[in-house]
């Protein structure tokens, strides 16, 4: 059998497996898995192994040699790092997997966020020597906003210094988890030879580099004192859960592999346990057994709870089963704009068929939208369907009007679906065409980058007429010129990073907002009184109606809302937006011939503006975490250049020589930090960030802003 793929706007011919075109497979035969992980832990290598071992690939991808098929744009390949996650499917055991292959850097979390809103599981990758780091961490407490069972895969088994019972231990005390093995190493680092399967009671030998073959041989002498501690621990754990394991446990029977097996499922669905794996996915060792493990413990569609939406008809809460015959009902998780193939909107169809050229409802946008050509997707490449079924990760062509977040439905029962929430920019950089010609090129390109990329803002600076774009650091901001300059050919020069600074109320206020215009014929009126207080942090903004006995008409209300919302946007006293403020209109008068909605809309801004001057700001920074990884004989200096940064030590953990200094660090100190970091370290440490939190610009800072 052959399938038509296209890449790059050509059509190829590629030899496909018997049964593997698009379903018919089950729905309890379906695993919709990401690849999650710190960056250099192994993902996007797993992700190549498992393609091969697969079938879905016939040539074995390094991520060192630009080859990959997931890493597959040219900054991918480049710099060696997973910049955007890319979708494939392959087939295990009479089974579809869906995977995603995540990046790890902190810039790009939101590839991981809107992945992790649509899977149903996840493989967490960690490295055996460094074990938990900053980044595991921080996809670890996505994972569980989803709520989405895991495994674990301990990769890099064969290198120096790994080490399997601190990668479970870090597990347990720093994402506050309960790991359980279920396979434990045949030795360690360069003696690594394989895995002993704790269900079974199996040693598998891993004999092939290159084609992943094992024998399943007699567990080591060596090694059986260990792996019988390992087996009561897994033992005792799913007893602890399942009843049946435990009435055999302290009968002292026989447990069958069957049960053990049906246990460890309940429980990874449950999240009240998490099997831990290892290998080496580099020497293929332990992948196959990897996918035995997906098939095995991680959830179906139907072992999801059903979707809950909002009806939009009642306004209540509805049900949508997993089930090809409810009415359709789908999530877009992510926007491409290819420059060969056009727009693409990836889908995670919840419930009901999807055909081509079928016309669906934007619930989100309110608009009707048709669907063009469904494809199948393996990273850049696609093939073809003609229908996608309940539990489906596909892409389409066609959708104009549809973006990250929206949710797609039938016409007849719309629904809207819980959208995908994303970290707000915290750098900003302006930008600059070379020439006129760019000009227009550079607006259509970063307009399409937007659409592509929810954390990657542009505006327009009216004041210094400069583009200004925002993200979540300073490589996602140069990866995103980069794409700019070398997929959509714009020249543009790029200014120094900026720190996108907040404004903040620094007390509860009442004022008067009034807005009164005569011309002769029909005038202007509109006239509010607002409370106006700060909120805690991250509380966003709150708007409040408390008007009594109909002073002001609703309409006029929500306009002077609006009027408020866009004043605080616009900016505080230092030119800043203004964040995390409660407005209460609580009184206000109106006139029967000249009161409209933009003249109570702009009285919500003159109110604004007058909370201000009485009230004041204070200006509010991010704060970073950084997370520095340093050989110990330079513990000191490292200590030292973080307190001149303005840096506060939150806690220092100490394995062997190697320390891992916890920091809270001002964005605005970092610029740069990576180059002084090398020079006094002779560039033997390693250091991440992550958005922490916005907090206040001490006094002595304050005078240096402009």
């Amino acid at each position: 059998m052959t399938v038509k793929v296209k890449e790059k706007g050509l059509a190829i011919e590629l030899p496909c497996e018997s049964g593997s075109m698009p379903r018919n497979y089950p729905l309890e035969k379906i695993r919709n898995i990401g690849i999650i992980a710190h960056i250099d832990a192994g993902k996007t290598t797993v992700t190549e192994r498992i393609l091969f071992h697969t079938g879905r690939t016939y040539k074995i991808g390094q991520v060192d040699e630009g080859t990959t098929v997931m890493d597959w744009m040219d900054l991918e390949k480049q710099r060696g790092i997973t910049i955007v996650s890319a979708a494939t499917t392959c087939y295990w055991q009479d089974h579809r997997i869906n995977i995603i292959d995540t990046p790890g850097h902190v810039d790009f979390t939101a590839e991981v966020e809107r992945s992790l809103r649509v899977l149903d599981g996840g493989v967490v990758v960690f490295d055996a020597v460094s074990g938990v780091e900053a980044q595991s961490e921080t996809v670890w407490r996505q994972a569980n906003k989803y709520g989405v069972p895991r495994i674990c895969f301990i990769n890099k088994m064969d290198r120096t210094g790994a080490n399997f019972e601190r990668c479970i231990k870090m597990i347990r005390e720093r994402l506050a988890a309960k790991p359980v093995a279920v396979q434990c190493p045949i030795g360690k680092e360069d003696t690594f030879a394989g895995v002993v399967d704790l269900v079974s009671n199996r040693a598998f030998f891993m004999t092939g580099e290159k084609d992943g073959r094992y024998e399943e041989g007699e567990i080591p002498a060596a090694e059986r004192e260990r792996v019988a501690r390992y087996r009561q621990e897994l033992i005792e754990t799913l007893s602890e859960e399942d009843d049946h394991i435990m009435n055999s446990y302290l009968e002292g029977k026989e447990i069958s592999v069957e049960q053990i097996k049906k246990a460890i499922r309940s429980v990874t669905l449950a999240n009240k346990a998490i099997p831990v794996l290892c290998g080496s996915a580099l020497k293929h060792k332990g992948v196959t057994l990897l996918l035995d493990a997906v098939v095995d413990y991680l959830p179906s569609p139907l072992d999801m709870p059903p979707v809950i939406a909002i009806d939009l008809h009642s306004g209540e809460g509805v049900v949508r089963p997993v089930s090809d015959e409810a009415p359709f009902s789908a999530l877009a998780f992510k926007v491409v704009a290819d420059p060969f193939i056009g727009r693409l909107v990836y889908l995670r169809v919840y419930s009901g068929r999807l055909k081509e050229g079928s016309q669906v409802y934007n619930a989100t946008k309110q608009q009707r939208e048709r669907i063009g050509r469904l494809v199948l997707m393996n990273a850049n490449r696609y093939e073809e369907l003609e229908e996608a079924d309940a539990g489906a990760i596909i892409a389409t062509m066609g959708l104009k009007n549809t973006f990250t977040g929206d949710t797609l439905c039938t016409m007849t029962q719309p629904i809207l679906l819980e959208s995908i929430k994303f970290p707000e920019p915290v750098i900003s950089v302006a930008i600059e065409p070379k020439s006129r010609a760019d000009q227009d090129k550079m607006g259509q390109a970063l307009q399409k980058l937007a659409e592509e990329d929810p954390t990657f803002r542009v505006s327009y600076n009216n004041d210094t007429g400069q583009t200004v774009i925002s993200g979540m650091g300073e490589l996602h901001l140069d990866v995103i010129v980069s794409r700019m300059m070398s997929e959509y050919k714009v020249s543009a020069q790029v200014g120094n990073p900026r720190v996108a600074f907040k404004e903040a109320l620094k007390r509860k206020v009442r004022v008067e907002g009034k807005f009164v215009r005569q011309s002769g014929g029909h005038g202007q009126y509109g006239h509010v009184w607002v409370e106006f207080e700060p909120l805690e942090r991250n509380a966003g903004f709150v708007f409040e109606d408390k008007i009594k006995g109909g002073a002001i008409p609703r309409t006029y209300i929500s306009a002077a809302g609006s009027g408020i919302k866009e004043a605080t946007e616009t900016g505080g006293l230092k030119g800043y937006p203004v964040v995390d403020v409660k407005a209460t209109v609580v009184d206000g008068s109106y006139h029967d011939v000249d009161s409209s909605e933009m003249a109570y809309k702009m009285a919500g801004s003159i109110a604004f503006k007058e909370a201000l001057a009485k009230s004041g700001t204070v200006v509010l920074e991010p704060v970073m975490k950084m997370e520095v990884v340093s050989p110990e004989g330079f513990m000191g200096d490292i200590i030292g250049d973080l307190n001149s940064r303005r840096g506060q030590i939150q806690g220092i953990d100490t394995t062997g020589d190697t320390v891992t200094i916890k920091a809270l660090v001002p964005l605005a100190e970092t610029f740069g930090y990576a180059t002084t970091l090398r020079s006094i370290t002779q560039g033997r440490a390693t250091y991440a960030l992550e958005f922490h939190e916005y907090q206040e610009v001490p006094e002595s800072v304050m005078a240096q802003l402009k």
